[in-house]
């Protein structure tokens, strides 16, 4: 949903995701590069491309399949900016504008424009690819052929994986398709439940047959067994409850075809007992660093080394292959963007004590910022700006900036402590993780619960090492939590699926999961649901938000108030204003000028018309 980086340099971005020295690789990327070339313009999948070898001379070692897979990282890795900002847009922040599909007429068949031949060109590449690498088979041995036609079925899953949650039904092709095939090439979608099946198939291959090997794990971004079976445990998971919390297929409008809700979290758990089983990735936790070992993994530049035991899979960065993104920019300057989160998401954290926030303070949205923020959950202080918050080796005090984040609560998580990469430049080398060890977790969690299946046992396996090293103590629950129950509108009253989605929320926020968990869990209502910043006691009144004993912003109503500190400006006599929710005082209430509507044929987005004018047999989901 978010472009990539213009600033980034893809040559060298590309060298770093091989970290491989051989330069007879890297002198290939330009095969790659014509490879996947397209020759006709008359279709996206017809006619071989035009390149500068031919499979013959190419496929012939080893070698060749690495560089060809190596070059899908490109076309198929979500970028930093991806990953990192993905949830703007879901029900836990706030932002200073809409995506187009919550706003009335802000988005339409007329307008999307995702079904061109660049948004279908990675997966010609695939089939291409699979269909030629083949031709190694005479110069590789069976082992190593089966794993990368593995890497090629895993990228050909995780391409339709994101086609399915953005339109539920699309056409399935799973060869290279001739110019002449106009049957294949101007049909129907294929139904959801078909291709959920096709991609299940490609990721059990992968998850069979692609290798465990270490030579392919210390490659951050290689595709290796444990990988496939990390995104086939996501894929199920999300299908799973997908068709458990969704009655009707959103493709259709009508029931599912079959109840495969109880296969797929199956599926799930497998995958994830298969990760477990291996004891190849733990959670890291040092008793000693709780109060940061969390917030590491997101903001050090050799995390994919320093964390590789949680680590699945990863987009590394390097300053000095000038490899680099600008997260700490977007999570700076207003220029791009307003990030904030709501405080309905900041009252989930526990206290360390294991109870809820709002359990023990029945007023709970009336606390002070400096009293929320004492003895929470260590990641809170980990993703927002909180008391005592530092940079630059604790030489700088950094209190939240509410001319920034509207709310508040400002997010840290991926802010790295070097000030001087917050400038309008691409400078940040921190890694990315796209896959954790904790997600894998999370996903046997929850999938376990909603089966009926939770146990103490299972709880302790995963729940639990993830709250000890956030310095919460594990309380197994015996009842579900009024608050928790009512933040998912009263959807599912199971003690253990709510904690889980709390922990989900927690642990994974910022990184591109909770849009989807939305979606999913069928709470597309929260998307529109009206903001909450922090609680403020009076305005008018310079505020002391991160306890350094100096003040640092102050909430008025006057216009003409040229305070040198930061100013958050209300307006009671403009609907659309910044307001306090009660007047001088209370809890910040972000501007509503932001239309946000929802409907629940929302769920998927609509085929573009242009897609349905060139293939009239091109079925239209509901309502658009």
């Amino acid at each position: 949903r978010i472009p990539d980086d213009p600033k980034r340099n893809h040559r060298t971005e590309h060298q770093l995701l091989t970290r491989n020295p051989m330069k007879p690789i890297l002198n290939k990327i330009a095969i790659i590069a014509g490879l996947s070339l397209l020759a006709s313009c008359q279709s996206f999948f017809d006619e071989d491309p035009v390149y500068s070898t031919t499979t013959d001379t190419f496929f012939n070692s080893e070698t060749a399949l690495e560089t060809y897979a190596i070059g899908f990282l490109e076309g198929h890795m979500p970028s930093a900016a991806t990953l990192t900002r993905g949830d703007q847009y879901s029900d836990i922040c706030v932002t200073t504008q809409t995506e187009g599909f919550l706003k009335t007429g802000g988005y339409s068949a007329q307008q999307a424009n995702n079904w061109a031949r660049g948004n279908w060109r990675p997966l010609y590449n695939v089939n291409y690819y699979l269909k030629h690498m083949k031709d190694a088979a005479p110069y590789v041995d069976d082992a190593t052929m089966k794993h990368y036609e593995g890497v090629g079925r895993f990228f050909r899953a995780l391409f339709y994986y994101a086609k399915v949650r953005t339109f539920g039904a699309v056409p399935w092709y799973e060869k290279s398709i001739e110019a002449t095939d106009r049957e294949e090439l101007y049909k129907d979608r294929d139904n959801r439940e078909y291709v959920c099946r096709k991609i299940l198939d490609d990721l059990n291959y992968a998850c069979t047959y692609c290798s465990t090997a270490a030579s392919y794990r210390v490659q951050a971004s290689y595709i290796h067994r444990y990988v496939a079976l990390a995104l086939k445990a996501r894929f199920c998971l999300y299908e799973g409850t997908m068709r458990k919390y969704h009655t009707l297929d959103p493709s259709t409008g009508k029931p599912w075809l079959s109840d495969e809700s109880e296969m797929y979290l199956r599926e799930c758990v497998s995958a994830c007992e298969a990760i477990i089983r291996d004891g190849v990735y733990s959670i890291t936790d040092n008793p000693a660093n709780r109060k940061t070992q969390y917030r590491a993994m997101f903001v050090e530049s050799n995390a994919t080394t320093a964390y590789a035991n949680e680590i699945i899979w990863a987009r590394n960065y390097d300053s000095d292959l000038n490899v680099t993104h600008y997260m700490n920019s977007y999570l700076i300057n207003q220029q791009y963007g307003n990030y904030a989160f709501t405080r309905q998401f900041i009252n989930t954290y526990l206290m360390t004590d294991g109870t809820p926030f709002t359990e023990k303070y029945p007023d709970y949205n009336g606390v002070d910022f400096a009293t929320e923020c004492a003895d929470r959950d260590y990641r809170l202080a980990q993703t927002i700006r909180t008391p005592g918050f530092t940079r630059d080796g604790g030489k700088t005090q950094w209190a939240p900036d509410v001319t920034f984040s509207k709310t508040g609560y400002q997010p840290i998580k991926w802010l790295t402590d070097d000030s001087s990469k917050d400038t309008n430049t691409s400078k940040c080398d921190n890694d990315v993780p796209l896959m954790r060890y904790a997600e894998v977790l999370l996903n046997y969690a929850e999938a376990k619960a909603e089966l009926g299946e939770m146990s103490e046992e299972i709880w302790n396996k995963t729940i639990k090492p993830l709250r000890e090293r956030s310095g919460v103590a594990s309380i197994y629950p015996a009842e579900a939590d009024p608050y928790m129950a009512a933040y998912f509108q009263n959807q599912v009253s199971d003690p253990y699926i709510l904690e889980v989605r709390r922990e989900r929320g927690v642990e994974l926020t910022m990184e591109n999961v909770r849009y989807d968990d939305i979606v999913r869990w069928h709470q597309g209502e929260l998307f529109a649901r009206p903001w909450i910043g922090i609680w403020i006691a009076a305005a008018e009144t310079p505020i002391d938000l991160n306890g350094d004993g100096v003040n640092d912003c102050i909430v008025t109503s006057d216009p003409g108030n040229k305070s040198p500190l930061k100013i958050l400006f209300i307006d009671g006599a403009s609907e659309a204003g910044h307001k306090l929710s009660q007047g001088t005082s209370g809890n910040i209430l972000p501007s509503t000028a932001i239309e946000r509507k929802w409907h629940d044929y929302k769920y998927v987005k609509p085929v573009p018309t242009t897609a349905r004018q060139e293939n009239p047999n091109l079925s239209q989901n509901p309502e658009w």
